[in-house]
């Protein structure tokens, strides 16, 4: 048998998407168009409110943050610096728009991973098929799909924001049926002898008790949607990200390490800031 009379699966599978990425564009443009307008909604609210805050409020809200949940006046001051930075570079309204992405896609992440993690929980079959869902979420390159999804969405932040929620849904679902699998039977056997119903156990026993882990995968959602800042704005995405894609289109290194410095210093004020609040709860429960 010679190569040639070999099928190529290669060629046959790039047909059939392509095929079926042209059906739903022109079946469903129209109504695709109207997703994208609802998907870019929330974004702009967000980035429109952020950008009307003044900086030195910002900085305010900030450290009264650091302060309540750590009582510590190093941390408050240090998470204090980061904004003031942020504005010192000049990067500011790229800063707030990069923010208000990953603030809606997180909150997307939860409305969705929780549930599906709840399912997962109490369906081992289901968890069983998600998780290989999961991770070839998790493990494709992100310009595999950000080509179809540019092509059904458009350009603009309603892609930018699917892209980033296929890649921060799968820790945070996942660490959701982890935490909830990993309560004591006995302690949610011992509640609804006592009269509880399941829908009351899961609110007042369940769920409280895996807090910790959930609150672990919501941290590690909030990261990798910021990991998607410099990817997005490949798609037309406003942010820190397009300012690293003109510094490396422009040749211009001084350019991109701004925007990549802009960057680290947001993503170590929302990690700072979320281990703190987050931890702050966890001490409190």
């Amino acid at each position: 048998m010679t190569s040639a009379s070999v099928p190529d699966l290669g060629k046959a599978l790039q047909g059939a998407v392509n095929r079926a990425v042209d059906a739903l564009v022109t079946g469903y443009g129209d109504r695709l168009d109207g997703v994208g307008v609802v998907l870019t909604a929330p974004v702009r609210a967000v980035e429109t409110l952020l950008q009307h805050v003044p900086v030195p409020a910002f900085v305010l809200a900030v450290a009264a943050g650091a302060w309540l949940a750590t009582r510590r006046i190093g941390f408050t001051l240090a998470m204090a610096i980061l904004p003031l930075a942020l504005a010192g570079l000049g990067v500011w309204g790229e800063a707030m728009q990069s923010l208000a992405l990953v603030a809606v896609a997180v909150v997307l992440v939860v409305l969705l991973g929780l549930p599906l993690g709840v399912a997962a929980a109490r369906l081992p079959r289901l968890g069983k098929v998600l998780a290989p869902l999961y991770d070839l979420m998790q493990t494709i390159p992100s310009f595999v799909y950000l080509i179809p999804v540019a092509m059904l969405l458009g350009l603009g932040r309603a892609p930018a924001l699917v892209a980033t929620l296929i890649y921060a849904l799968p820790p945070f679902a996942r660490l959701t049926e982890l935490g909830l699998r990993g309560v004591d039977a006995g302690l949610v056997e011992a509640s609804r002898a006592l009269g509880l119903r399941p829908r009351q156990a899961f609110w007042l026993i369940e769920l409280p008790l895996a807090r910790p882990v959930i609150l672990q995968g919501l941290n590690q959602a909030i990261m990798m949607a910021l990991a998607m800042v410099v990817v997005a704005s490949m798609i037309g995405a406003k942010g820190l990200g397009e300012i690293v894609l003109l510094g490396l289109q422009r040749a211009d290194p001084g350019l991109g390490f701004v925007g990549g410095l802009g960057i680290v210093l947001l993503a170590v004020l929302l990690d700072r800031m979320a281990q703190a609040v987050l931890g702050a709860r966890r001490t409190d429960g």
